[in-house]
């Protein structure tokens, strides 16, 4: 094994501090390339983040009540400078929103402008959109509980680097732990290959179900995308039916 000079220890001790900082506390070795210089690794630019860790969480926020839990959640983000968002423009966090006690959690990718104006995610038309699919399904917004992978409006709304969805979802983990949905889904590539850790194509991740930590994960087309290709809508709306079923729900013949 390489022995690490001074400098790359106190990085690498400051990092996990950080994470335990955070309630992370499991940590994976991955396999290590041979290289004879720094100037030989290759940069990393890969906007799509492998999963994030799972972390553990507190002992009091793991038996608390799932509103208590959240309010935990939401107290240690706080007015968060974790990763670069925070200075490139972002407005205020975007935490999530919704029933503590949901048995249906939508995932998102990342707030838009209006969602950072406004501190609550899908509000915009996407939004607008999101929520006539759930009343599509018979249920209304707030029966649900709706959250992005990351809580900061990127600039120019561009896809969320690797770190910063390895920075924020910790966070988001922690929320799907306190509320314990039934089923998750997955809006949109970004939200799915983070979450199930997997670089494939969105026609070969729709139309089956994916064990995400106990919880049945289904991904469909992100709103903002329908808006862009309406012809989705009724291929989004199969997926949305294959829910309804998972979750024990009346299915309509056809959206409305």
């Amino acid at each position: 094994m390489p022995t690490l000079d001074a400098n790359t220890r106190r990085a690498l001790a400051e990092r996990i501090r950080f994470y335990r900082e955070m309630g992370i506390y499991d940590f994976y070795r991955r396999g290590m390339q041979t290289v004879e210089s720094p100037e030989e690794i290759p940069e990393q630019r890969d906007p799509m983040p492998r999963a994030a860790a799972i972390p553990k969480p507190p002992a009091d926020e793991d038996s608390t009540d799932p509103v208590e839990a959240l309010r935990i959640i939401r107290e240690d983000i706080g007015d968060c400078t974790r990763c670069v968002l925070h200075k490139q423009g972002r407005k205020q966090i975007v935490f999530g929103v919704g029933n503590p006690h949901a048995e249906l959690m939508f995932i998102g990718e990342a707030p838009g402008a209006d969602e950072d104006q406004q501190g609550e995610p899908f509000v915009g038309r996407a939004g607008q959109l999101l929520n006539n699919m759930i009343k599509a399904m018979g249920i209304q917004r707030e029966d649900v509980y709706i959250a992005n992978i990351i809580k900061c409006r990127p600039p120019g709304n561009r896809t969320p680097e690797r770190d910063e969805c390895e920075t924020c979802s910790p966070f988001l983990m922690r929320q799907i732990a306190a509320i314990k949905p039934k089923v998750i889904v997955a809006l949109g590539a970004v939200a799915a290959k983070t979450l199930l850790a997997v670089n494939a194509p969105m026609n070969e991740l729709r139309g089956r179900w994916y064990d995400f930590r106990g919880t049945r994960l289904a991904v469909t087309y992100h709103p903002a995308f329908l808006l862009r290709d309406p012809r989705q809508k009724k291929e989004a709306w199969k997926d949305l039916q294959m829910v309804m079923k998972e979750l024990g729900w009346k299915v309509p013949g056809t959206a409305t």
